[in-house]
């Protein structure tokens, strides 16, 4: 039994499945909010104890037992390294990075940045993030930079204190080996001229009727909008990053950037942004077939997204044609649920006791399964009420793995596309604060230096040596856990390629309703069978995401990619072997 294995060991556990009780520390008081009542009558459920891992073996009749497998890799990772991220710009940075010796850490934060510069609508340094960094042979990190309520609470613009600086640093400070300095230097030549994509001009053509026009004449020449293909010149921009790269993070967060970040926008004020503090923490961990599915920590979805798996599983997902309306129903009917659970449990863990242990626990889960009725031919009865999605909800994200196998799973935003529109220093302001209309009861309430629960979910899949063999995540709001949901599924439990499953037909559910890629629109009539109200075919291509991916195969020796042709994405892999 592998030590990842043995700490799910737990004590006996006395369940309500559907109607529990959640303690909420709010400001060192705490406050009880119950979920709402349960739509069936499930009785509670006694799961038989485990022996805990610190029980002395006399007790049990048995003597000391060591590990049947070692904790520290067996086989060496693949002679290769690699990056995927959404934009080619962005791999390239990272890859420059790793060519001149450095860290997954070094190379991700370099990408980050570069993303910043030539997908302006999607992140950068007035925005934020979550990372996962998994070391074979170490335990896994979370690190949470998103942006915080300020001292005097959420600005009409719902912006929040932008929190990617201070990540892109801690990240590097923590797991990086280069300079600031250095990793700043793709994104401030980009900055100083970049080729503006296809999606970038679509982007800034479509949205200029919303966008402060008369601050961009970079990006709106003669007041007309950049053109595919035609340079983008972002020289603010790049005199912000030569100061950050000269003074480190501090220049953001108390120094001369943030003086003038406060005074031009509206809701920022010098203390907030100085007392901003990225949070670092054990992400949570589930079993999923053969392998353990790390997500992004509260208040993020990882959870969630391991629920979904766990709850589908008891539906035979492993056995479940992907092509099939028993695939599609058993991993939507199981979100729905998922869903439920994070709307009354999921919050800021600073306030909120998110059951993590419980979430995450396959016993339990069959048991939450069986609780709701969950079946193949009929939907869960959940009161979901979740609003919906509302603007472009949009994401980056980027994946890389070193010559050692160590892997960093990273997905940063500004939220909605270009956030909140508000600009400054050369960079576009989040509107992430506008998360705080998720959720039910008071798990989800903002406070200053609060974060809130949104979409963003940066994911890693360890196999059962703890060796990372799969990251990846994707932009799309909340569509992200039920693409990646399906994309661990096709992969892990029915061995599809990398780049099968990247490709592969998408859906996501909404209530009663499922929206889904033309793939599975002759599906419609099955899924109608089983109660779903309505399935229907989204318009536009950048609905459903874009997966940014990277396999290690330890098996194989081999390093793997896959490039997702919904967005603009890349991936690149180079041999460090003859």
């Amino acid at each position: 039994m592998s030590s990842r294995r043995r700490r799910r060991c737990r004590s006996c556990v006395v369940v309500a499945v559907v109607a529990a009780l959640l303690v909420v520390a709010c400001d060192g008081a705490q406050e009880q909010v119950a979920p709402p009542e349960s739509p069936v009558d499930a009785p509670d459920v006694e799961v038989e104890p485990e022996p805990a891992p610190d029980d002395d073996p006399d007790d049990l009749g048995e003597p000391p037992v060591e590990p049947d497998e070692p904790d520290e890799p067996t086989v060496d990772p693949p002679e290769a390294y690699g990056v995927s991220a959404g934009h080619p710009d962005a791999v390239d940075a990272g890859m420059v990075v790793l060519e001149q010796g450095g860290t997954t850490a070094d190379a991700a934060v370099a990408a980050a940045m570069a993303s910043g510069v030539v997908e302006p609508f999607t992140s950068g340094l007035g925005g934020g993030g979550a990372a996962l960094v998994l070391e074979p042979g170490e335990e896994p990190r979370a690190y949470d930079y998103r942006d915080v309520v300020p001292d005097g609470g959420i600005p009409a613009s719902n912006t929040g204190v932008p929190g990617f600086v201070a990540g892109m640093e801690q990240l590097r400070e923590q797991h990086g080996v280069l300079g600031f300095d250095e990793l700043l230097a793709p994104s401030i030549e980009l900055a100083e001229g970049a080729t503006v994509s296809e999606l970038v001009a679509e982007r800034l053509a479509a949205d200029a009727g919303s966008l402060p026009t008369g601050q961009l004449d970079h990006l709106y020449p003669g007041g007309a909008a950049l053109t595919a293909g035609e340079t983008m010149v972002q020289e603010e921009l790049a005199d912000t990053l030569r100061t950050l790269a000269h003074d480190g993070a501090d220049a953001f967060y108390d120094g001369p950037l943030a003086e003038e970040l406060a005074a031009s926008v509206d809701g920022l004020d010098p203390a907030s942004l100085a007392a901003y503090e990225v949070r670092s923490a054990t992400p949570p961990s589930g079993t999923v077939g053969d392998v353990e599915v790390i997500g992004a920590a509260p208040p993020l979805p990882g959870t969630s997204l391991i629920q979904q798996l766990q709850l589908a599983e008891t539906l035979g997902l492993d056995e479940l044609d992907p092509g099939t309306g028993d695939f599609v129903h058993a991993l939507g009917a199981s979100w729905r649920i998922a869903l439920h659970h994070q709307e009354w449990q999921l919050g800021d863990p600073e306030v909120v006791d998110v059951p993590v242990g419980d979430l995450t626990d396959p016993a339990r889960n069959a048991e939450v399964a069986d609780a709701y009725g969950l079946a193949l031919d009929a939907l869960p009865p959940v009161d979901l009420s979740a609003p919906p999605e509302e603007g472009d909800p949009n994401t980056t994200h980027i994946t890389v793995v070193d010559a050692e196998g160590t892997m960093v799973s990273m997905t940063n935003t500004i939220t909605n596309f270009w956030g909140s529109r508000g600009y400054a220093l050369g960079f576009f302001l989040n509107d992430h604060l506008r998360r705080f209309d998720l959720g039910q009861g008071e798990v989800n309430q903002p406070a200053p230096g609060r974060r809130p629960v949104t979409w963003s979910l940066p994911v890693i899949v360890a196999d059962a040596e703890g060796r990372p063999v799969l990251g990846l995540g994707s932009p799309g709001g909340a569509r992200i856990p039920n693409v990646l949901a399906a994309t661990i599924a096709r992969w892990a439990l029915h061995g599809e390629s990398l780049e099968e499953t990247v490709a592969a037909p998408r859906f996501h559910v909404e209530g009663t309703s499922v929206d889904v890629e033309s793939g599975y629109l002759g599906l419609r009539d099955d899924l109608l069978a089983r109660g779903w109200a309505e399935v229907t075919e989204p318009p536009g291509r950048l609905y459903f995401g874009s997966v940014q991916a990277l396999e290690v195969d330890y098996d194989a020796g081999e390093l793997r990619g896959a490039t997702d042709g919904r967005r603009e994405a890349d991936h690149r892999i180079e041999s460090t072997g003859p």
